[in-house]
């Protein structure tokens, strides 16, 4: 299995855990590290919906938390329904949400590097690969604050 592969699956793996009652979709992510270590998360929704945590946040938050950001160099995210049975299934690409295209944006200053964004669907082999600056052109991060991302 290549690597693109597996973390794609380790996506679907976390998909399912997913806490997604008021959305009914559910999305995983998964971060590989540069010394090849998966982190990864799922959404976690809340009644006020304002609260609720995007599987990419859960997952980069993860990885900050241990201290590696900077060791971020690709992530897998996806995602799709959820039925009647807590099942998760659809073809169809699952992309980061804007919220989490600008928190992509962020690790990627942190890390130094371009970072591989590779969206998937619930199943199926259907894939699409992406760079932060396709998803978020002009984005906002650490030089518009005139701070180096590499100082924090």
């Amino acid at each position: 299995m290549n690597r693109t592969t597996e973390l794609i699956q380790a996506a679907r793996k976390a998909m399912t855990n997913a806490h997604a009652p008021y959305s009914r979709f559910a999305v995983g992510a998964a971060v590989r590290l540069t010394d090849g270590t998966i982190v990864t998360g799922c959404n976690f929704e809340n009644a006020s919906y304002g609260l609720s945590l995007c599987a990419e946040a859960v997952a980069l938050g993860s990885v900050n938390a241990l201290g590696r950001l900077r060791d971020v160099e690709a992530i897998a995210v996806a995602g799709g329904p959820v039925d009647a049975n807590g099942g998760v299934s659809g073809t169809g690409i699952v992309t980061p949400c804007g919220r989490c295209r600008q928190i992509l944006n962020e690790a990627e200053q942190m890390a130094g590097r371009p970072l591989a964004i590779h969206c998937a669907a619930a199943e199926g082999d259907a894939m699409a690969e992406h760079r932060v600056a396709e998803l978020l052109p002009f984005a906002f991060g650490p030089a518009d604050l005139n701070i180096s991302a590499g100082k924090n």
